[in-house]
């Protein structure tokens, strides 16, 4: 399995999450499935709050065993691995299209992305077409949209 790109902001809040989830809100969903189960006289299969504190529960659950695997393989992206000038993961760079406004965005991984903040996945479209390629290039994209071309203005 490839290593989970994170950076040190990114491996932090997820660390923080999966801290939260497996102390107070397992303590908060015990408590409401025990409450449910009380209030439901013993006939669990037609009591909606059961099933939903239930639902609840399974969900808490799986998101914590989802972030003990993320965390367990990740990769920190560090400055100190960046080639001078050229994209890779962890790399912020300023992107045109055409005529349009000047984009800029932060190279990383899948569990990271979050587009509208300008982080993209190394794995989308763009942040794949863009890995490897240095300011001043001009870079086509393979979108599900449409190929379109971008240029380089500038790699940090």
């Amino acid at each position: 399995m490839p290593p989970e790109y994170l950076t040190k902001a990114g491996h932090k809040k997820l660390q923080e999450e999966l801290d939260y989830l497996r102390g107070d809100k397992r303590k908060e969903m015990a408590e409401r499935l025990r409450e449910a189960a009380e209030n439901s006289l013993g006939e669990f299969v037609e009591d909606p709050e059961f099933e939903a504190a239930k639902n609840a529960q399974a969900f808490v659950e799986g998101r914590i065993r989802e972030l003990e695997g993320l965390l367990a393989n990740v990769s920190i992206i560090t400055k100190k691995r960046k080639k001078n000038g050229v994209v890779e993961i962890g790399s912020k760079v300023i992107i045109r299209e055409g005529r349009s406004k000047p984009e800029e965005y932060i190279i990383v991984g899948q569990a990271e992305a979050n587009p509208r903040n300008g982080m993209i996945s190394h794995e989308s479209p763009l942040g794949s077409a863009l890995l490897e390629h240095k300011e001043g290039d001009k870079v086509e994209v393979d979108a599900p949209s449409g190929s379109f071309i971008v240029r380089i203005e500038k790699v940090n």
